[in-house]
């Protein structure tokens, strides 16, 4: 932390000698270009160039990861971790040219058949010039009620198909299983078959009536994707009727849009992540989580999808951990900017374990579809079994003796697995 210059690390492949190549990289996304040209002077360079600032060298491999690469005389493919850095004074403060900065075209280049953006470390001057998450772990917090343990949650689920009132009786149902946290699924919109003031309207006097009822107002991140305008509007309806979260999708509305939400918001943003897969899936390409969360917290994320301990997707047990931690480390030493991880995909109670022995941490979302909407002894067993689940685990308890305590539990293991 309290970097000078914007660094950025990546993990490289080559059939050049790796520092001719990091040197490209540094030429490519600065002062430099194939050829000198009049003006790249001395003074300029010093001034505008990036550095290589470390080249680690790693085992080499014999076959390139991609297609397209040059490889002169068959030569050997070569990897190495690089770190790059570059005058914040090229770009300024901005994400949008900090993302063309540290990935742009980089990924085109000729010399690579690998190239993947790991880390970021960046000078406090985005720390002032972007707010970050305004709620984050701690007005998640506040705002659901939860003080302690993770939020347990849900979607709704099937993704699409519902109409606003069977979507509110579906939320009613959850209420009354005493859930937390309830999110739209990413398909859900403002579709015709769902419009979203309907759905905001049905919804909330559900929600609005359990609290009358328990006192706790459950947390529902509506998904308000699509344009600035109909972002801004269906963000403000929502606060018009008393809600207490919207969502976006990021790859759909892109960093400016995000940025501009973040600006405009007076609820927490719940961030989700799908398209994630394009942009990491290969790994010797595109990002590293840990690099990519860091854009999307600046512009303001207060949740963030790191999907989950054994899933239904392809991501390993180690990098949503690392996803995880990532989204719970601060971003500058006087901003910590701290974002709620989200953890889904096929989860349920018995993933718990695992969960917080890997993390260490219970301030997280545990969002669970089918976990929760399939038990046997249908949602309340659901919300039931996890809730039952993570407080046994956090008092060092095993998924086996909890099962055998806890009726709930033991229907899920049957249910789902061991």
């Amino acid at each position: 932390m309290g970097v000078s210059r914007i660094e950025a690390d990546y993990l490289i492949e080559t059939a050049f000698d790796p520092r001719a190549a990091a040197e490209a990289m540094a030429g490519e996304q600065s002062s430099g270009t194939f050829v000198k040209v009049p003006g790249q002077t001395a003074e300029l360079e010093a001034r505008s160039a990036a550095r290589v600032e470390a080249l680690s060298a790693l085992e080499p491999i014999e076959t390139p990861s991609l297609p397209g690469a040059r490889r002169p005389d068959n030569a050997p493919i070569q990897r190495a971790t690089v770190t790059l850095s570059w005058p914040i004074d090229n770009l300024g403060p901005s994400l949008p040219n900090l993302m063309a900065t540290v990935s742009g075209n980089l990924y085109e280049l000729g010399q690579f058949s690998g190239l993947r953006l790991l880390n970021l470390r960046l000078p406090d001057a985005f720390a002032d010039a972007y707010p970050g998450p305004r709620f984050g772990v701690e007005g998640t917090r506040r705002l659901s009620g939860v003080v302690s343990g993770p939020l347990v949650g849900t979607i709704i689920k099937p993704s699409v198909g519902f109409g606003p009132q069977e979507t509110a009786d579906l939320v009613r149902a959850l209420a009354e299983a005493d859930i937390d946290f309830i999110k739209d699924d990413e398909l859900q919109a403002d579709g015709p078959t769902c419009p979203f003031d309907q759905r905001v309207e049905a919804v909330m006097t559900e929600i609005d009536r359990a609290a009358d009822k328990t006192g706790k107002k459950i947390m529902y991140a509506f998904n308000l994707t699509g344009d600035l305008d109909q972002m801004r509007r269906r963000h403000d309806l929502v606060v018009k009727r008393g809600g207490t979260c919207v969502m976006a999708s990021l790859n759909s509305v892109g960093l400016v849009g995000m940025i501009e939400l973040g600006r405009h918001a007076k609820l927490p943003i719940h961030a989700h992540r799908n398209g994630w897969g394009y942009l990491s899936r290969h790994p010797s390409l595109g990002f590293s989580y840990v690099a990519w969360q860091k854009f999307w917290r600046l512009a303001g994320a207060d949740h963030m999808h790191v999907n989950g301990i054994r899933n239904k997707f392809c991501e390993d047990d180690e990098s949503v951990i690392a996803s995880a931690r990532a989204c719970l480390t601060p971003l500058f030493d006087d901003k910590p900017c701290l974002t709620m991880p989200v953890f889904s995909s096929g989860q349920w109670a018995g993933q718990a374990f695992d969960t917080y022995a890997a993390l260490g941490s219970a301030d997280l979302i545990y969002a669970a579809g089918g976990g929760i909407m399939a038990h046997p002894a249908g949602p309340r067993g659901g919300v039931e079994s996890i809730r039952a689940a993570w407080a046994a685990a956090q008092a060092g308890e095993t998924l086996e003796s909890t099962a055998a305590r806890i009726p709930a539990v033991g229907q899920a293991v049957e249910k789902f697995g061991g």
